[in-house]
Parts: structure tokens; sequence; C-alpha cells
């Protein structure tokens, strides 16, 4: 029991932030209850940032009832690929992405051909709460299917890696880059197997990995590195992470981004509960930067300044950025 306390002693010491400390000092301190459906209901997180001018994955359309499903064909209409998604689901669990048709039916990305009356099920599972948060009925999104940027090439197995910014009070305060794998089943999901890279908040740069809790190097399908990887319009991911702040009034977010080949970056959820493996990937404890974080607005509120979310970017990347040494 000893030995435990000092483990845990000495994680504090480091700034490594636990579930209870999360939950307590700033999932029930900073976010309201009564504004998690903007976030838990990923129609209304979508509306909310398309009002506010931030690009998301085109929606085609929604399905609410089971008579609705007849709509199915019209809604896809000649369209090759599309997503199908629970509107209040996690994990990834639940959503079905069609990469082409083939035949008369449908091609998975992961290259099994379904039928529509298939699809038709995976909708109907959908409505009666099977994937939602709290079982409850849901709504079925049919939306734009993105394209990963190449960049991704080399370092991700199918599926469509994203890019995950917690966010106290309209502040960046550690990013990570997730990977699908063979073993995730092409899902950018860390408890599935997916890989959480660190990410450099000054540079855009990638560190080193983390994959079944284990640091790693590599990814263990393509063998590639994952670290050192310039990540394409870098600040502009960190503007639109801390603008969700204004979009959805929550203090304490994870916000899931995507680089589309075609549309570039692009909102896919915001979290009110994001995971803590962020701080394995980035080898850093989520305290010390949130409290960095909470002293600078109160410096910043007794003297009755308000930064902009370019202003808020720019404090994290020169408090917490891992800017090498200039050789001279």
């Amino acid at each position: 029991m000893f030995g435990l306390w000092k483990t845990w002693k000495a994680l504090e010491a480091r700034g490594i932030m636990g579930i209870n400390r999360r939950n307590a000092d700033y999932v029930l301190k900073y976010n309201k209850r009564s504004l998690y459906p903007i976030v838990d209901d990923k129609i209304i997180t979508k509306e909310r940032a398309i009002a506010a001018g931030i690009h998301v994955p085109e929606l085609y359309g929604v399905i609410s009832t089971e008579k609705e499903i007849d709509n199915l064909s019209e809604i896809i209409g000649g369209r090759t690929d599309f997503v199908v998604k629970p509107a209040q689901g996690a994990g990834g669990d639940g959503i079905l992405v069609i990469a082409d048709r083939f035949e008369g039916r449908y091609r998975t990305v992961s290259g099994k051909i379904i039928s529509h009356e298939e699809i038709e099920h995976q909708i109907s599972s959908i409505l009666t709460g099977l994937y939602s948060l709290g079982g409850h009925r849901d709504r079925a999104l049919i939306e734009y299917r993105v394209t990963p940027d190449q960049i991704f090439k080399s370092i991700s197995y199918e599926g469509v890696p994203d890019i995950r910014i917690i966010v106290l009070m309209g502040y960046p305060v550690m990013a990570m880059l997730r990977l699908p794998t063979r073993q995730s089943g092409g899902k950018a999901n860390l408890h599935q197997g997916a890989i959480g890279v660190g990410v450099d908040l000054a540079t855009g740069l990638t560190l080193r990995g983390t994959w079944l809790n284990n640091i790693i190097n590599k990814h263990p399908d393509t063998t590639n590195a994952v670290d050192g990887v310039q990540l394409p319009y870098w600040d502009g991911f960190m503007k639109l992470a801390a603008g969700c702040y204004e979009l959805c009034g929550l203090g304490y977010i994870g916000v899931d981004m995507v680089l589309d080949q075609e549309k570039g970056p692009l909102i896919l959820e915001l979290n009110a509960r994001p995971g803590l493996n962020i701080q394995i990937a980035n080898d850093c404890g989520l305290t010390l930067r949130t409290h960095a974080v909470e002293a600078r607005l109160e410096e910043l509120q007794a003297r009755g300044i308000i930064e902009t979310a370019q202003e808020r970017v720019a404090f994290v990347q020169e408090m917490f950025g891992h800017i090498p040494a200039v050789e001279g």
C-alpha cells in the first residue's frame, strides 16, 4: 500500500492528472450540465459549428424514425461513398464507413461487401439507442466521408487519423494525433488499439507514440516512424480548437479534428469528458499546464482583459511548446 502511495505521489509531482481530479476539478467545475447536449449530440454540434462558420464534414441527411429509413436511397443519391453514424455515439461504435459501390452493393472501408438492407439494419440499430450514451433512442447521420491527407499515408492503417486537442477555457493545453491500426479496425480509438502520438503545440511536430499503453516509435502495421512528422495547417488547428470554447460554452473539452485531402481541417466532434491517455503520448502531465492556464486567467481577470482565440493560442505555444534550441 505504501509503495502505491509513493508511486501516486511521484505521478502527482509530475503533474499527472487522474480521473478523479479531472472530474472534480475540471469537468464538474467548468462544464455546465445544461450545455452537454451541444457536444453529446453530433447533429447539434455540427449545426452550431456551421452557424459559427467552422468547417465540418457535410451532412447529407438525418434519419430519426424507422419510417424515415425509407428515405435512405434519396439521401445517398448517386454518391459512391459516405458515412453512417449515431448522433450520440461514443468511442467510434456504430459508425459505418462506405468507401465505394460494387455490383448494386456497397464496399466498406475495410473491403467488406454489404447490401442496402444491411445498411438499413445498422441505422435501425442506431435508432434503438444501441450505440448511444445511456442507451437512449438516437438519430442516424449520413455525412461526407473524410479522405485523409496524404501526409498520413505512411503512418496510418485504413480509417481516418484524427487530432485531439484538450482545451481549458479556450486555451489549448495538450494535443495528440490518433492513428488507426489493423488492431483498431481502422478506427482512431485508443481503447480499440489505435496509436496516440503526442504533438508539440508550438510547431505541430509529432512526438513519440503510445500503443496499448506501451511507448512506441513506429507504427505496428506500416513500420514507419510516427515521430518527427510535421502536421500541416497546425496554427489553423490550434485556432479552431481554441474557438470551440465560444462555440459550445463548455470550459473543459476535447476537440477532435481531421485533415481532409480536399477540404483541409474539419471539426469532427467535441467531448466533454476527454480521456487522459494523451498524457502518456506527450510524456507530460495535464495538471501543470491547466494550473498555468488558471493562473493566466486569474491575472487577466484582475486586469479586466479577455484574450482572443489567437492570443490564447500564442500564449500556450510560448508556454508549452517544445521548440528545440537553435544551434549557433
